[in-house]
Parts: structure tokens; sequence; C-alpha cells
């Protein structure tokens, strides 16, 4: 059967399947984008229903989550009026009586259902007195065909539209059992037969059954393996093939003198690199030298000494001839980034500038020509680098911190400042991503991470106290405080909310205040103005207040290295991620540093999660594998990037394996054959020619 014929079979509008009609498709249309039969049978149940048996009513116990009954009803009765009217049912199968009780949809099932008629039955068993009863089962009238039990039943997700005109699970999976009658023998194989027999994957069409109505627990498992692994696949290989792309279409400028970092190493360098660091720069070294665009994800905890590392790339850019930029989410990162490099660039006669939203006119009206004339070496700043108005005599290095602050449309405008050879690109990150995230969002980039704290640095200990232990957690901190150290107390909320009884940062102030009136105290806050947060932060930088309160603000911000203790309050409103982040304010000398975590009693399990985590391990890697359990992909990286959302089935907090296994075969393929033209690779190229040129997941039908 030719590609086209399959294409034009899935492209069918979905009015023209058995069962479904004109109406029926508008509603599938509007409810659930559901337009053509490729749409349909893409759309996959979320769980299945075991109704392969059967239970006896005698059977029946508190700790089951559904029951299968057959039998048949005894009688019908309605009770009350208006909207306290309910039908109850009792039904029996020989071995005792249940009750079926429906709130809704009565005159339908007094229309449906008959005293006497024998039905399946299947829903949730709930003690009520002596019996149990079943609030709106499942019913369904005995025929020869369901009579033996013996099916999964598919659970799709649903709107309240579809329900109230019946266009339930039951309906979709008996359009569903049409349609693949018809789709058989026009699924294509999409995969190689090598990878297909190496991992012993079921063939496209068989998976296709198997994850909508499956025969077996066995069934859909092996289904869901091979539609996993195909989505991860696709989606890996336009990542590793757009990567391979970039490595050969896009030459980078060669920096091979290194002259000024030899300089810098001997005389200016305030402490020694750990190895991670070395290696880092030796992976950033060798891209510089190859002639090949660098498009590089640097990952390393708070702390763990990017920066430096950022500035010693910037100096292989200057040897060179070339300009650098540095972009920073926000002004106080980017004046923090400014002044921490400033001293190092004035010592080895480098001219480094700052452009925020906040340069004036009259700063504009130098460091725009020093930029575009090339006197000017390294840009430090915000979005404001996006502007038009900036232009680079010779842009070599884009540097951009916090990576997941920005999107891929920010980075592509950067990679335009020069269109002679476009810059290399470092992404930086200090929110640790887990692998599997790191693959999916930036499998495009090549991986560096600085996984070692520098030398003298001690791990923070991180301490948890309820409510109730707050007099010991101020000794604690009182003792700090004596020993000349500083300390940050970190609030969630600047105004009294009336729903949320937590303590606002103003009660909370006031409170510091009473306890610690010998101190003096900075707080800082969102709705201050930039230069009141900026003389709040100074005081304390300076050393001339001992307590810094604040709300998030400062989850990216100052560097304080005699900042030794961190105390959030109400720790359970935070994420894990934002927890990490923020305890990584501390512990930037040489000190023991804390952290402690105050919460009510009353703790979820998630939040007793988070908690435990945090007091266990500084690891972010470790924390990010736990925040990617709880909370889900998308919402670890706040991100609508594309080749993320797009996949319908695969879990990156659990198919971690898969992925893996998934990315590797990719990259075999395209190390042996990068345009895809050895015959055995022909499922490959068909299926990608076969997509809409606008679809971005090459894991879809088409």
């Amino acid at each position: 059967m030719s590609q086209r014929t399959t294409t034009q079979f899935f492209d069918t509008k979905i009015e023209f399947l058995k069962g479904v009609g004109p109406t029926r498709a508008a509603t599938l249309n509007k409810e659930l984008k559901i337009f053509t039969f490729g749409d349909l049978v893409q759309y996959y149940p979320f769980r299945h229903e075991d109704r392969t048996s059967f239970q006896r009513i005698s059977e029946l116990n508190d700790t089951m989550s559904a029951a299968q009954l057959k039998g048949r009803i005894r009688s019908m009765t309605v009770i009350g009026e208006g909207h306290k009217r309910r039908l109850t049912v009792e039904f029996t199968d020989g071995t005792g009586l249940v009750e079926f009780v429906f709130f809704q949809s009565i005159d339908w099932h007094l229309k449906h259902l008959k005293e006497g008629g024998e039905y399946i039955a299947y829903g949730k068993p709930q003690r009520f007195g002596q019996r149990f009863n079943f609030s709106h089962p499942d019913l369904e009238t005995i025929n020869p065909e369901n009579e033996g039990g013996g099916y999964f039943q598919p659970v799709y997700n649903l709107t309240e539209t579809l329900r109230k005109k019946y266009l339930d699970s039951r309906f979709l999976s008996k359009i569903m059992r049409s349609l693949l009658e018809q789709a058989t023998p026009h699924f294509r194989e999409t995969l190689p037969q090598e990878l297909v027999q190496k991992f012993r994957l079921l063939p496209k069409a068989e998976a296709m059954w198997g994850i909508h109505l499956p025969d077996s627990q066995y069934a859909l498992t092996q289904a869901l393996r091979r539609l996993k692994f195909e989505e991860l696949f696709y989606n890996q290989l336009r990542l590793l093939k757009n990567k391979l792309l970039q490595k050969r279409e896009y030459p980078g400028q060669v920096f091979g003198n290194l002259d000024m970092l030899k300089t810098f190493y001997q005389h200016h360098l305030p402490f020694g690199l750990t190895n991670a660091q070395k290696r880092v720069l030796r992976e950033i070294h060798d891209d510089f030298k190859s002639g090949k665009q660098m498009n590089r994800l640097l990952q390393g905890d708070v702390g763990s000494g990017k920066t430096i590392v950022a500035f010693i790339s910037m100096l292989m850019a200057i040897d060179n001839g070339a300009q650098a930029c540095l972009m920073a989410p926000t002004e106080i990162l980017a004046d923090q980034h400014y002044r921490g490099l400033k001293p190092f660039c004035d010592a080895l006669g480098i001219n480094i500038s700052l452009l925020t939203g906040s340069t004036t006119k009259k700063g504009r009206r130098i460091v725009l020509p020093g930029l575009q004339d090339g006197s000017i070496h390294i840009a430090v700043g915000t979005h404001a680098l996006l502007e038009d108005t900036v232009q680079f005599k010779n842009l070599g290095l884009c540097i951009i911190d916090e990576q997941h602050r920005f999107g891929v449309a920010q980075r592509a405008k950067m990679w335009a400042k020069n269109e002679t050879i476009h810059p290399h690109i470092l992404v930086m990150t200090a929110t640790p991503i887990p692998r599997t995230l790191a693959m999916t969002l930036y499998g495009d980039l090549d991986l560096s991470i600085i996984d070692e704290l520098p030398a003298g640095r001690k791990p923070i200990e991180t301490v948890h106290y309820f409510e109730t232990k707050r007099l010991a957690m101020f000794g604690r901190v009182r003792e700090e405080i004596r020993k000349g150290r500083q300390v940050y107390i970190v609030y969630p909320l600047i105004e009294e909310s009336e729903k949320l009884d937590y303590n606002n940062l103003m009660e909370g102030y006031e409170s510091i205040q009473r306890t610690f009136p010998e101190y003096h105290i900075s707080m800082v806050h969102g709705k201050l103005f930039p230069y009141e947060k900026d003389f709040e932060m100074q005081r304390f930088v300076k050393g001339e207040t001992q307590i810094m309160v604040a709300t998030t603000v400062i989850e990216v911000g100052v560097n304080v290295p005699n900042a030794s203790v961190m105390v959030i309050e109400s720790a359970e409103r935070f994420g894990l991620s934002q927890l990490h982040q923020l305890r990584g304010r501390v512990g930037r000398g040489a000190e023991q540093s804390y952290c402690y975590l105050m919460t009510g009693v009353k703790l979820s399990k998630d939040t007793r999660i988070r908690i435990d985590t945090l007091c266990a391990t500084n690891n972010g890697f470790d924390i990010a594998d736990v925040d990617l359990k709880l909370r889900g992909p998308g919402d670890l990286t706040g991100t609508q990037q594309s080749g993320l959302m797009d996949l319908l089935l695969a879990d990156l907090a659990k198919d971690g394996a898969v992925l893996k296994a998934a990315r590797e075969a990719a990259d075999e393929i395209l190390q042996e054959d990068p345009d895809l033209i050895l015959p055995k690779n022909e499922p490959i190229r068909s299926h990608i020619d076969s997509l809409r040129k606008e679809e971005t997941n090459w894991s879809r039908i088409s």
C-alpha cells in the first residue's frame, strides 16, 4: 500500500466513521479537537478498567477499588423530588443484594433499564449499613459477546458536554474498534526492523490495538513500551539531527590564542579551579578550536563556580579579537555579574559595560557606539541586549545565564547579532535539571556539568523545625550572629491574604525586631523601587545590617559570603527546587552554614517528601529528580519548549531508561547514516516525509 494512500486514510474526516456522523463529529471537533481518523487513533486512554472477570456480591469488601457483577434487576424506585430526586435499583446475583443509586439522567435510566432484566454492572462498591451500594455504576445488557467478561475497558479523558450527550468512554471504545478494524492495513512500520528486533518491540499495528483495546495486561504493557519508545526515539532523532545540522552547516570562530588567559591564571585568579571546572573549560576550548559553532548547556548547582568558567570562556574570545556578552534574567543578577567581573577586567585592561532597562540615555550613548566599534569587549546585561539598537562589531561568544527564564526565540535573536559568523552560545543554569529532562528540553545542546563544590566549602546543614520549636531556632540564629555571621529570613507573602493564614512579611519583620532588638535589620520585597532594594541589599553586603528579612527576590541575587544562616518561613508553600535555590544563598564562604525550614504541624504527604529530601541531601540533581516525580515535567520547567509538551505517552519521571535507550539508538543511526539514505532506514525517512511540514513531533502518525 502506498504511503500516499495511508496518509489520505488518516486524513479522512471523523464524521465518515461508522457510528459518528456529522452531529457527533461536530461535538468531537469542539470538545476534544478530534477532526480526522489520525486524531482519533492518537487519542490515547489514560487508564484501563480490568473487566476480565466477575465478582460475586457475597465476595465484595471495602478495599475493592472496583467490581464487576453479573445479575438481574429486582426493583427500581424513585425517591424524593426536585434536586433531591434519585433512582435506587435493587440488584442480585443469587449470592446477595446490592443497591445502585442514580442522581442524574434518572428518566433516561427509567426508560432503558427493565425490572427482571439481566445486566453486567461495573463500579466502586461502598458499604452502606449492612449492604453495599454503587453510585452511578456502568450498566450494559448481557449479550453473547460480553457474558464471559474478558476485556479491558479503555478510559478516555472526557468533558462534561460529552458525558451529557452520552459520548462516554464506552462510545469512544466502540468507534475506536470500528476505526482500528479499517486502519490495520494502513499502519506503516515507522521503526527500522533492526530496532524492532533489538528491543523486542511489537509491530506498529499490534501496538495501536494494544494501547486502545488490549486483551490482557501483558498486551497493554507491551503496547505502551513500543509506543513510548517510538515517541522518544523520534523526539531525540529530531533534536540530534538539529545538533548534527548545526555542527555541519554553521562554522564557528576559532579561538586558538590563549595569552590573556595565561596572564589571568598566573597573576589574577584568586583561587584554584576544581577538577570539574577544569574539565568543563577543556570541553569549551575543544569547541572553540573545532571551527564549528558551539551550542553548550552548562549545569552547576548554586555556588559551584559557573561565573568564573563563563569569564575564562570570554577571555578566550577576547584573546582572539572577538567580543563577548553575558545576559541575565534580572537587573540584580546582571549587576552582580558586572560588579564581580569588573575588577578582573580592570586588571587585564579589558573594557566591560553594563546594559539594562535602567541604563540612562547618557549611559547608552557611551555603551552602544563602544559595542559597535569594538572598543567595549564585554557587555553584561538583561533583555536590553536583545534590542535591535544593540549592534556588535564582532560578537564571538554569547552566554545566557539562568536559561529557563529565556525562550528559544531569545537564543536565536542573540545568535543573529553576528551574521557573518554566528557567535558561540553557552547557556548556564543553576536550576539542576534531571538528565531525562535535559535530554528532552536541551537535547540539541552539548551538556557540561560542574558537579563539585569549590575547595573549602562545607555542605549546608539543613534542619526542619515545626512552628512549636521557633524559640530553639531563634536561639541557633542568635549564636551565629554572635560569631559575626549574617542571616536571611525569607517569607512567601508580601501582604496579608484573607484565605491563607501565613505570617506575612510585615508581621514577620516586626516579630524579628522584637526578638532581636540589639541587631540591625534590612527588609527587601518586590514592591520596593529598584534603588530602594539596592540600598537595602548594599547595607547587608557591607555588614551594616545583621539580618535580611525578604521575600523570594533574593532567590537569584546577592552573593554574601558572610551570610551563614537561611531561615525559610512557611517552607511548605515553596517548591522543592525553589527551596534548594534559596538555601544556596548561604554557604558561600568557608564557614559552616545552616538552613532552617519552618513549617506548620500539619503537612501533606508531598510536602513531607520535599522537606525530608532537602534535609537529606545537598545534591541538586538528586533534588531535581525527586521534584520531577512530584511535579511532572511541565511544572518543573515552566516552559512551553517544543519537543517536551508533544509527548503523548512517555512520562519523563518514569521513563528515563526508555529515553536513554531511544537516544542512544537515534544517535547510532545518525552517526552511521546522517542523511538517512540507507535502505534499512527507509521506514524513518518515509515516516518523516509523510508528516505535515509544520508538525514538530515526528512520533505522531501524520
